[in-house]
């Protein structure tokens, strides 16, 4: 069992979505600060203070350099101030550092030294992203070819069979399996059987043998703050039955689901030898297509094949190039949903605010902690993507600036600048009250 699940039932629901929540945003924050403040060192400029979290300071130290390292009682967030910096934001100075020391302040050094200073915070989120999306990939591996029987999924007695580990499939009712990428169009091609026969190789033998559906009712991942999140399934449950009639194959579910429209069903549920019943009720998800979005009636689970694939290592350099694709992936998707939202084409409930990211956290730490980390990866993709919008208080507000003096050849005015963070500071005050409204009244 995963470290994360074992500690989960230690702690109450809402402890435990805590501290999945800021450890999290920990992580995140650290890495964007430090973004900014090793790149900064780089490039001349001292920083006073790097501090994890708001508030009464629970620790700190001075390192050889000067600079002050602390832990704030209140873990939301973190900041880096820089030698002469009116406040945390580096929006002015506070005009106490002496002639010979304006080069090592962010108002002082060089156009192209606080753009990189302030940049670095948003690349290291998507280093971060990405490195965390190639250790996943490396640790998951990819299934060899053709497929080959790895160890089997807890599934009720009814679906025992005879394949064991490290059986060859050849065939499943006579059509061919061979390829480990080309498997989900392949099942479509199964017969609607509870039973199905398995042509496999073992030990130099072909062999037949009857065995279960090959993408059976089992949950695999559940999405959070999703219908079946919601009413506790959990992965590893097996979903028997809808409404009292059996059934074996996931496509079964996936059709009742959509057919039902929203109107309530109720599960029956294997868990771990036992059974019990389980009502949810469908909901309306808007998931991205090529073409954009599409909304379809859902619960909120994904299942997969009843065995784990034996897999192949994935090289460092692959894996970072896969994971920079997903990267690019959950950026473009991002922005895609963003414009959609505000278009009115789909709905404000694709936006997460504090709390959405909160229950999101501890729903993804109760999964596991491959799920969590994955989370933290894609949540720090998000962060640096938004830290580039070009909005006053955010990084991206100040390199428009910077793109600004860049092409006038003057900053710009300093009261002026005092405004724009103003109104930046509203606007992002207002979107984290209308986030937090979403998420809980209008989307819970």
């Amino acid at each position: 069992m995963d470290l994360l699940t074992q500690f989960a039932p230690m702690f109450g629901g809402f402890a435990f979505m805590i501290v999945a929540f800021v450890v999290a945003l920990s992580v995140i924050v650290a890495i964007h600060e430090y973004g900014h403040y090793i790149v900064g060192r780089w490039c001349g400029i001292h920083a006073d203070v790097f501090s994890l979290g708001f508030g009464p300071v629970l620790y700190s130290r001075t390192d050889k350099r000067g600079t002050v390292w602390q832990v704030a009682a209140l873990p939301i967030g973190g900041y880096v101030k820089f030698m002469g910096d009116a406040d945390a934001a580096s929006a002015g100075s506070d005009g106490s550092v002496a002639e010979a020391d304006m080069r090592k302040t962010m108002m002082g050094a060089p156009l192209w030294a606080r753009a990189a200073t302030v940049a670095a915070g948003p690349a290291f989120n998507f280093i971060l992203a990405i490195l965390i999306f190639a250790g996943s990939i490396m640790y998951q591996g990819r299934a060899i070819d053709p497929p080959t029987f790895g160890a089997m999924q807890d599934l009720p007695p009814s679906y025992a069979s005879d394949l064991r580990r490290g059986d060859v499939m050849v065939a499943v009712e006579g059509i061919p399996f061979v390829d480990a990428e080309r498997e989900e169009s392949l099942i479509d091609l199964l017969p609607a059987k509870e039973r199905l026969a398995y042509e496999i190789e073992r030990d130099g033998q072909t062999l037949v043998i009857d065995g279960p559906y090959l993408r059976p009712t089992a949950v695999s991942s559940v999405s959070p703050r999703s219908a079946a999140d919601d009413a506790g399934l959990r992965v590893g449950d097996v979903i028997t039955a809808v409404n009292g009639e059996p059934i074996f194959a996931f496509s079964q579910l996936q059709e009742m689901v959509r057919n039902a429209e929203g109107a309530e069903l109720t599960l029956g549920i294997w868990r771990d030898g036992d059974t019990l019943p389980v009502t949810l009720a469908p909901r309306r998800v808007d998931l991205p297509t090529a073409d954009g979005f599409e909304t379809r009636w859902l619960i909120g689970i994904t299942g997969r094949i009843f065995f784990e694939e034996m897999t192949e290592s994935i090289g460092p350099v692959e894996a970072v190039k896969i994971g920079a694709e997903q990267l690019w992936y959950t950026a473009t998707t991002s922005l895609s949903a963003l414009e959609h939202v505000i278009m009115g084409q789909i709905s404000t409930c694709n936006l997460s605010g504090p709390v959405g990211i909160a229950e999101t956290s501890g729903s993804m730490a109760r999964q596991g902690a491959q799920s969590f980390i994955w989370f933290i990866g894609a949540l720090s993709a998000a962060v640096g993507l938004v830290n580039l919008f070009p909005i006053p208080v955010l990084d991206g507000g100040h390199l428009a600036f910077y793109a600004y003096e860049a092409v006038t050849r003057r900053k710009p005015n300093e009261r002026v600048l005092q405004v724009f963070m103003f109104v930046g500071l509203g606007l992002i005050l207002s979107l984290m009250s209308f986030t937090i409204l979403n998420d809980v009244l209008l989307c819970p």
